[in-house]
């Protein structure tokens, strides 16, 4: 299967910006807050007491795709934890090159793929440049923006953010949009530098604790519950939360 092919396919499952509403706007407007002292690894504006990380532009593309990645991250093991199966459909929300889109995409073969989600023209294109040079057939490239990943309603099964969550200029917008694309029973899976741990070499506003991801995660509205911890990785938590059933709904 092509990936223009599939991208036809896909296009009833996407949606836009427009899907937020101004009641979930107004609503995340109150949760921030931007001091002028702060980090200046951090934006300045803070959400719920965490300051939100500066972006990785494209021209860190080598960085993801460095060799001492999978030595330093695991990322053989990080997949190999999701535990997919085959027909899954994944977004990769924050793709980037597509590192793991690719890892994760041979693991939902036959009928599965993975949704490359990215707000940058140019990781989407050296996204599909490394699926092309590799193979790989089943990964659909998304342009998303900083509120909105741009995935359907009860369309995902598995969405995973490796370090990427804490860099969400709209954390409370994407975690909203994010959790109506997860199907009742889907995950969503933060991968984050442990701020528990001084030793994991990363600046300060690239880790999280798993006190503060469950604190932004399991909010009223959002129907996420904390499932569990994966502790496998040498740097990073695996944090893991399940889509609940909505009130008076049906599975």
């Amino acid at each position: 299967m092509k990936i223009a092919i599939t991208v036809m396919l896909l296009f009833p499952l996407l949606q836009t910006d427009n899907d937020v509403s101004a009641q979930d706007t107004s609503v995340a407007s109150e949760r921030y807050e931007e001091r002028a002292d702060h980090d200046p690894n951090g934006i300045g504006k803070f959400y719920m007491g965490r300051e939100i990380a500066h972006v990785m532009g494209y021209l860190g593309a080598p960085w993801l795709e460095r060799d001492t990645r999978e030595e330093e991250e695991r990322l053989t093991l990080l997949v190999k934890s999701l535990k997919l199966k085959p027909g899954d459909i994944v977004a990769d929300i924050g793709a980037g090159s597509g590192v793991i889109s690719v890892l994760m995409a041979e693991q939902v073969l036959p009928n599965g793929y993975v949704i490359g989600v990215d707000v940058q023209d140019e990781m989407l294109l050296r996204l599909q440049d490394n699926a092309r040079q590799k193979g790989v057939t089943n990964i659909v490239p998304i342009k998303g923006s900083q509120k909105a990943p741009s995935l359907a309603p009860r369309s995902i099964d598995l969405a995973i953010m490796v370090d990427v969550y804490h860099e969400f200029e709209f954390p409370y917008e994407m975690m909203m949009e994010i959790s109506k694309a997860m199907k009742p029973g889907g995950r969503i899976v933060l991968v984050e530098y442990r701020m528990e741990d001084p030793t994991v070499p990363i600046k300060l506003v690239h880790k999280m604790s798993q006190k503060q991801a469950k604190a932004e995660v399991e909010q009223t509205g959002f129907n996420m519950e904390w499932t569990e911890t994966i502790d496998v990785l040498p740097r990073q938590h695996i944090l893991v939360f399940t889509k609940q059933n909505e009130p008076n709904s049906a599975p």
